[in-house]
């Protein structure tokens, strides 16, 4: 009599027991799923990133006569060109909703002439322009296209990769 007590008493333990466990084959499956997803897809990730300077406070005088530095403001109103020693060099004025990229690329392209080993630019912002705007700026400061002479192909020549980016100061 007590031997049956106890084999029932075992039986209900051990499908106690048994309904606790977890069946692990199907998490594995979904977990090799996911990682074959996962390696697929993951080469068609491409990021660009564009390593950008900010600009440094300086804790000494320069002794130095101050070297050219270039800045591109843009604004509401267009986008000026200057020396941050000099001020404001050259103002492409925008008309309706175009800032005439093109003319502020032959500008910098006489400016990369006049100093051919400067390298950096500070571009510096009014706080309502555009996302897209910034990037075409950009882009046009980094580099500029022409014609090559005789061949009517687009050429590449490099501006001032070198950018760095600020808030533009409040106009006089």
């Amino acid at each position: 009599m007590q031997n049956i007590g106890r084999s029932a008493r075992m039986a209900r333990h051990h499908k106690r027991h048994r309904e606790a466990t977890i069946n692990l084959v199907s998490m594995i499956d979904m977990m090799t799923i996911l990682v074959f997803f996962l390696l697929v897809h993951g080469g068609f990730v491409r990021l660009a990133i564009l390593e950008l300077n900010l600009p440094t406070a300086q804790s000494q005088a320069s002794v130095d006569p101050p070297e050219f530095q270039l800045e591109v403001t843009v604004r509401e109103a267009g986008i000026e060109v200057g020396d941050r020693a000099t001020g404001v060099l050259n103002r492409i004025d925008k008309t309706g909703d175009d800032y005439h990229l093109d003319e502020l690329s032959v500008y910098l392209a006489e400016v990369k002439q006049q100093f051919p080993a400067k390298t950096d630019a500070t571009l510096l912002l009014e706080p309502d322009i555009s996302y897209d705007l910034l990037v075409a700026v950009m882009d046009r400061v980094r580099e500029t296209e022409r014609m090559a002479e005789g061949d009517n192909q687009l050429v590449r020549a490099e501006l001032f990769p070198e950018i760095s980016i600020g808030d533009a100061p409040v106009p006089n």
